[in-house]
């Protein structure tokens, strides 16, 4: 399975993928997690679902990009994946139902193209169409999604700061990895401030987050025992007749 998170925040945009593949009784490490550019821009495209899939739509956005087109708008770009990807689910989803497999592939699309004032985060559908992220709906997840949302709809707002954006992403990926075990480190982490126009990348390994993980869990013990308990003394208590 997968665990990818893109957020967008006033701040900017910060995108996170896991790296485990797990197929049949084989697991490896592959980055899920592509940066595509025109020469001028950059994209960062994250993906869950068939692994063919996501190889195929990637290689020929390359083609299309090293061949010269240009877009001017990010949503141009987001169409343009839609469009390889109708193209793909057209040439493959026949074979790959002969073969008992579903065609899925889901897709984080980021970045800012010159025509853009803020950069974009989108989540591309396994049809094609897409949706923009907004204001009131921050951030898209895929693959595992269910694990870390509940910490994000509490605590993410589109006026987070990038620092928090950047925690919750590793937040959202550390409940999913402890309850699942097809997600798994190394994580890639990509940052895109309001005002660069590239994206910084960095992979962490387990090792390198083990001090985090810690705190995490030392601030959630602490803060159950500091839970006020005395409603919860009523369960149970014996009454008398």
């Amino acid at each position: 399975m997968t665990f990818c998170i893109g957020i967008r925040v006033d701040a900017g945009i910060v995108v996170l993928s896991d790296t485990r593949v797990v197929t049949g009784s084989e697991t490896s490490r592959k980055s899920k997690l592509s940066t595509l550019t025109d020469g001028r821009s950059e994209a960062v495209v994250m993906t869950s679902g068939l692994r063919s899939v996501r190889d195929k739509v990637v290689a020929r956005m390359q083609d299309r990009l090293s061949s010269g087109v240009e877009f001017d708008r990010f949503h141009e770009f987001a169409s343009a994946y839609g469009d390889e990807l109708r193209a793909v689910r057209a040439e493959d989803e026949p074979s790959l139902a002969e073969g008992g497999l579903t065609f899925d592939s889901h897709a984080i699309l980021a970045g800012r193209f010159p025509g853009d004032v803020d950069p974009v985060l989108m989540h591309v559908y396994p049809e094609g169409n897409w949706v923009e992220a907004t204001d009131d709906a921050p951030y898209f997840v895929i693959g595992r999604s269910s694990y870390g949302k509940p910490i994000l709809d509490r605590l993410l707002r589109a006026g987070s700061t990038l620092e928090h954006a950047i925690s919750l992403a590793y937040l959202a990926f550390d409940a999913t990895a402890a309850s699942s075990t097809d997600v798994d480190f190394p994580i890639d982490i990509g940052v895109q401030p309001r005002d660069q126009e590239d994206f910084t990348m960095q992979r962490f390994t387990q090792n390198d987050m083990e001090a985090v993980h810690a705190a995490w869990h030392d601030h959630l013990h602490a803060a159950l025992d500091r839970l006020p308990t005395p409603w919860s003394e009523l369960v149970g208590t014996e009454r008398s007749a």
